[in-house]
């Protein structure tokens, strides 16, 4: 198990500093550029995405700091924000980040037993890192896919229509070093019924008048 990664990571694998590389920082620049001036502090969460994607998934405080910087802020209000969020990890996180969804209609559809898997399956809680920093495992609120329920989002995929046995199976490939599949596990297409289409069989075609 690692540090927990909702609260600042110990300040004996904290950097000294942090800049953005070059290609990072031409990026910043294009972001900024959206903002009217004078406004640049309505970049503070893109920025920290960038910043935390050049990190490998985890904010420093040199970072964020780097940041408040960048944007003439006051260092707090960028500490707000990321600890506000979390979307933000504020210590080191697994290569893979394992998120379940565990709000209502996820477990009404069984989410209990798809965060049992995973949990057994990695062998950690929900916030904390495998031993060989591979996955990091956590339980969300939402992610927003509710007709597809139960969801797992696995680093920028959604996962949907699971059930213990298919996620212990997707998982096992995955960690196999296989190909998964986003999307539902079931066999259904997007989030048509899952007993097939009742209506609407067919593509409408357009008439032929002008």
């Amino acid at each position: 198990m690692s540090h927990r990664f909702d609260t600042p990571a110990p300040e004996e694998i904290q950097p000294d500093a942090f800049s953005f590389s070059e290609e990072n920082e031409n990026r910043v620049k294009g972001i900024i550029a959206l903002y009217p001036e004078g406004y640049q502090a309505s970049a503070v969460m893109p920025l920290l995405d960038l910043a935390q994607r050049q990190m490998g998934g985890w904010l420093p405080r040199a970072a964020m700091d780097h940041v408040a910087e960048f944007l003439q802020m006051p260092r707090i209000r960028v500490y707000e924000v990321a600890t506000f969020y979390g979307m933000f990890h504020l210590a080191p996180v697994g290569r893979h980040m394992v998120q379940v969804c565990t709000t209502t209609p996820c477990w009404l559809r069984g989410s209990d037993g798809v965060l049992g898997t995973c949990q057994k399956v990695l062998g950690v809680a929900c916030g904390e890192t495998t031993a060989d920093g591979e996955y990091t495992l956590t339980e969300v609120e939402c992610l927003g896919a509710c007709v597809n329920a139960p969801v797992v989002k696995i680093d920028e995929d959604y996962y949907e229509d699971l059930d213990p046995e298919s996620l212990e199976r997707l998982l096992d490939k995955l960690k196999a070093g296989g190909a998964v599949t986003p999307g539902p596990q079931s066999g259904r297409t997007a989030s048509e019924p899952a007993g097939g289409l009742t209506t609407l069989t067919e593509v409408p075609q357009p008439s032929g008048g002008s």
